[in-house]
């Protein structure tokens, strides 16, 4: 990272034996790793979790696993040998907190369940990612974020008003899944200090999905019918002008959105301000949201016309001036390049021994004026001496001799 960290670690002390893998599980663990948790990521020793081989930089660690990895350790564990899952119920033994996210059945299969587990340590948090919570239908099916998205709720109110579904492109059914869990375990850790007992808890993705959608579900209430896509507006209710304009340079992204509140009168009548058209501030075809949305195209139209003059970041300026909400379209390399986060260390750069410096989102909550520090992901297997060591007492001649037996 750069600059000095001055974050005091919120669960310094804590310690994460960490069984997952690709998003939904690693961006919970990470979480909690920014937070100060010492997270010990459990992987193949051939070749670890899979995320790690999705295209990377002169063929290491692909820039996806480096996202979802950072601050935390490595080390390789054969779950097929018994020494193997010896060491691993040893470290549970050792752990607040064991998490997993293999598909349905994979960790029972290994004898590393929740029964098993929490029979070694009644105090640990055994958390597990599913796609499909028990008694669903389907609670044996695989699933990927998309999936969820798909059974979840969410393409169904994504896309244009009469047209076909769409996937949101933010992976909100593996990192929003992952955040209820990472919340539900900080829950379970501050009530164990007084009770002293562990907890089991399992989120399902497509469970997580409906708590993303609940303006939709009180959309639907209002009538009965199933939320609908509603393009650029709102599910839960239309009120032009309130969408994305095109504005000056006409690149993929050279848009604008603009929002005006049914609650707030005012931003109609300012924004007819910003674009010359006070002739229309009384004009009774245009007074009321009810008014304008029966001429939804000539209100876009009007605002577009406008839009068009002016490049997305001057029109962000004015709009947002002059009182109105407003918000330019920017894609991630504006975002990548934008100087402002990176001074105020919302992005940071991750020094990585081997993929080089390498700039990316940290975690964004700042403790008294400062986020927490960035460390790299971890090469696979980085730790095995560390940590075995300072969880097992295991000695360096120990160590290798479970490398030697294909152990680790």
């Amino acid at each position: 990272m750069d600059g000095d960290a001055t974050f005091e670690p919120c669960l310094a002390g804590v310690r994460i034996l960490d069984l997952t893998q690709f998003e939904a599980g690693p961006s919970c663990t990470e979480a909690l790793a920014w937070l100060g948790a010492e997270v010990v990521k459990v992987e193949n020793p051939k070749s670890g979790d899979p995320g790690r081989g999705l295209g990377g930089p002169d063929g290491g660690d692909a820039w996806y696993f480096l996202q979802f990895n950072a601050n935390k350790k490595s080390i390789t564990v054969n779950l097929k040998s018994p020494r193997g899952l010896e060491l691993v119920k040893d470290m549970a033994r050792k752990a607040d907190v064991f998490i997993e996210n293999f598909a349905p059945g994979a960790i029972e299969r290994l004898g590393l369940g929740p029964e098993v587990i929490r029979a070694i340590n009644p105090a640990i948090i055994y958390a597990q990612v599913k796609g499909f919570g028990e008694g669903s239908p389907y609670e044996k099916n695989l699933a990927f974020d998309m999936i969820a998205q798909a059974c979840g709720g969410t393409m169904s109110i994504t896309g244009e008003k009469d047209g076909r579904p769409l996937k949101p492109g933010m992976s909100l059914g593996d990192t929003g899944t992952g955040m209820l869990l990472a919340i539900s375990i900080l829950g379970a850790l501050y009530r164990r200090r007084g009770t002293g007992t562990g907890e089991h808890l399992q989120v399902a993705m497509q469970d997580a999905m409906l708590h993303y959608i609940r303006i939709a579900f009180a959309a639907q209430a209002r009538n009965g019918e199933a939320a609908p896509r509603a393009g650029t507006q709102s599910v839960s209710t239309a009120n032009p002008p309130c969408g994305i304009y095109p504005c000056k340079g006409g690149g993929p992204n050279d848009y604008v959105y603009v929002y005006t509140s049914r609650a707030n009168p005012e931003h109609w009548r300012r924004l007819l301000q910003v674009i010359g058209r006070e002739d229309l501030t009384d004009d009774p075809r245009y007074a009321t949201p009810a008014a304008r949305a029966e001429r939804e195209p000539e209100v876009d139209a009007m605002i577009a016309d406008w839009t068009r003059h002016h490049d997305k970041h001057e029109a962000m300026r004015v709009i947002g001036a002059a009182g109105i909400p407003a918000g330019a379209v920017l894609d991630s390399k504006e975002l990548h390049d934008d100087p402002s986060f990176e001074r105020r260390r919302i992005l940071q750069t991750m020094r990585h021994p081997t993929s080089g410096d390498y700039k990316m989102p940290a975690w964004p909550v700042r403790f008294s004026g400062s986020p927490p520090p960035i460390a790299p992901s971890p090469l696979l297997g980085q730790h095995n001496t560390e940590v075995l060591g300072d969880w097992l007492g295991l000695g360096a001649d120990e160590v290798a001799g479970l490398k030697q037996n294909n152990v680790i």
